[in-house]
């Protein structure tokens, strides 16, 4: 299946290096068994979201090695791509940018031929590939600019989504200029949160997301990034990775992190048996 990763520290600008291409289950690691697209998004200096994607593995693409070392911004969307919907192409890569905001997806959802009907021109417009990701991220869209609100919005769409189309998972994140939404849904895919860590290698931090938390021990081998990491598996064996619930809606506002729980379960599962080959290899 797709990996996501996504990072914030809620303010300061810092590299991403070691948890894309250092760590002992990077993503660049994880790109080997993901040969369809790779893409890394960011924030500039003038808070606008940046991207650049290619539809490669990336331990294949120069530009994302070079990038992960040398970007500097206070959140990354990134993600390596297995395809399901939409051929490898450089307009099918995540993540997608939308009205300033930052997009990845890792799942299947079935009905594109709905999600279009839901769009207006104006929201069509704004969508260059083929996936079902996409499709949906134009969605979200449309109902955040409809809301005023983007949890609002992203809540109204996911569970519109869930009520009428046919869900293996829905795993997104979504980023805007020092926020970051994480949703794991319902429960087919993991996705894994570690907080920030605020003290130097081995010294104990507080868990603060989620509904439990905790003490821990900051692996000897991290560096001590005051940042707030999701990913699809955990990157190194830090035990202060924690699995988000199903159907968990977790916002990073700054440093402040905070769960909902708002959707219910799909109206259309599918199971791997309802999959396509080509959907089935993907999600494996």
């Amino acid at each position: 299946m797709c990996r996501l990763f996504g990072m914030t520290t809620g303010g300061p600008r810092v590299r991403a290096t070691f948890w894309l291409l250092d760590a002992p289950d990077s993503l660049r690691a994880q790109s080997r068994r993901m040969p369809d697209g790779t893409g890394l998004g960011w924030f500039s200096l003038g808070e606008e979201p940046v991207r650049d994607r290619a539809p490669v593995a990336a331990f294949r693409d120069a530009d994302f090695n070079a990038e992960a070392r040398h970007v500097v911004s206070h959140t990354f969307i990134s993600h390596v791509r297995y395809a399901s919907t939409g051929a490898p192409d450089v307009h099918n890569s995540h993540p997608f940018v939308m009205d300033d905001r930052l997009f990845a997806h890792n799942g299947v959802v079935r009905g594109v031929d709905v999600l279009d009907s839901w769009l207006t021109d104006v929201d069509r417009a704004l969508i260059q590939g083929q996936t079902d990701s996409e499709f949906m991220f134009a969605y979200i869209t449309a109902e955040i600019r409809r809301r005023g609100d983007t949890a609002s919005g992203l809540i109204a769409a996911v569970r519109r989504i869930a009520a009428e189309l046919p869900i293996f998972a829905l795993n997104i994140l979504l980023a805007e200029s020092g926020r970051l939404w994480a949703l794991r849904y319902p429960d087919t895919h993991e996705l894994w949160v570690t907080t920030p860590h605020l003290t130097e290698p081995g010294a104990e931090h507080h868990l603060g997301a989620g509904r439990e938390q905790g003490r821990v021990k900051v692996a000897a081998h991290r560096e001590p990034t005051p940042a707030c990491v999701l990913a699809s598996e955990r990157l190194d064996d830090d035990p202060g990775w924690r699995l988000l619930d199903a159907g968990e809606l977790l916002l990073v506002d700054g440093m402040e992190a905070s769960s909902l729980f708002p959707f219910d379960a799909p109206a259309h599962p599918l199971t791997a048996a309802d999959l396509s080959g080509a959907e089935s290899t993907s999600q494996a």
